[in-house]
């Protein structure tokens, strides 16, 4: 772990006002290329399907482009987001609601994801120390770090009152632009995205609308890189979209197939898998990240489309 003083800053986190005289880092930061556009994607904690697919098509097209994707590590859009981008081969860089302390990531269920962005070749950020105790209030100063290193923020999903909603705040007192895909009209979620594009925000359709609005010059076949890497399986009423790393992770497969035919319990699936009981908490944890599984009680799911 190290530490960045605030002349280390990029120009972005130098300009937000009031920032912090330094922030505390695992991994590489700043971004490895000077021209680094930073993008914050940030939603819903209780995601759809629907905005699930908009993260990863989104961020999967762009790819090769020099964008950081910036998120806060949260459970929902903004994990999806984070593990979108390390699968896109993007830099990353993740804030989480605590310090970088491994025993104090928060939240804790995404420890595994944090040290993935670290050896991917991204970054850990937090203000605050080694050993500071975290709390809810913790979260709006996150968000507005967030807003204040990116050139700019996309909302996917924010429900009213959502913190999402306050990282546009911050974008917009930052004259940072601001971004927001349209979301389906009778999903909660939608409120902050069409509050957000009814004022103002750049409306996202594809990931060519985002590197056009952060001033990269785009050829239109750009749109065919969307496509997501992986394949689909099951029934075109439930298909379920399985990205690569999934698809070439033969214990992780192992799994879904029992799950594609009911849903299960873990004793069953060490049943019928012959896992260790440890890997397969560890796959579960994956597929959990992924959005491609749920675990209710007992019972774990498949999310399906």
């Amino acid at each position: 772990m190290g530490v960045i003083p605030r002349s280390a800053y990029p120009d972005t986190l130098k300009n937000m006002g009031s920032p912090p005289p330094k922030l505390f880092v695992r991994g590489r930061f700043p971004a490895p290329m000077m021209d680094q556009k930073y993008l914050c994607v940030v939603g819903s904690r209780r995601w759809t399907s629907y905005g699930r697919e908009c993260v990863r098509r989104l961020v999967s097209g762009l790819a090769g482009y020099p964008v950081t994707i910036v998120s806060g590590l949260a459970i929902g859009i903004d994990s999806i987001a984070h593990i979108a981008a390390l699968e896109a081969g993007l830099h990353c860089v993740g804030f989480p609601g605590s310090s970088l302390d491994w025993d104090e990531i928060y939240p804790e269920k995404h420890l595994g994801l944090a040290k993935r962005i670290v050896a991917s070749g991204g970054a850990l950020l937090s203000a605050w120390e080694p050993g500071y105790p975290t709390g809810n209030w913790a979260f709006p100063a996150r968000n507005r770090l967030m807003a204040g290193l990116s050139h700019a923020v996309l909302i996917i999903e924010a429900g009213q009152g959502s913190g999402s909603l306050m990282t546009a705040k911050h974008a917009e007192d930052f004259n940072r632009d601001v971004f927001a895909v349209p979301g389906q009209i009778r999903e909660p979620q939608s409120y902050g995205t069409h509050m957000l594009i009814k004022n103002g925000a750049a409306l996202i359709s594809s990931s060519r609308d985002i590197l056009i609005q952060l001033g990269f010059n785009v050829p239109r076949s750009t749109q065919k890189n969307e496509q997501m890497n992986g394949k689909v399986i099951g029934q075109k009423s439930s298909e379920i979209f399985l990205p690569s790393a999934v698809t070439k992770d033969d214990v992780s497969m192992s799994i879904m197939k029992v799950l594609m035919l009911e849903d299960a319990t873990a004793d069953y699936l060490l049943d019928k898998t012959c896992l260790k009981v440890q890997t397969l908490n560890e796959k579960l944890s994956l597929l959990e990240l992924e959005g491609l599984i749920k675990i209710e009680g007992p019972t774990i799911s498949l999310v399906r489309n």
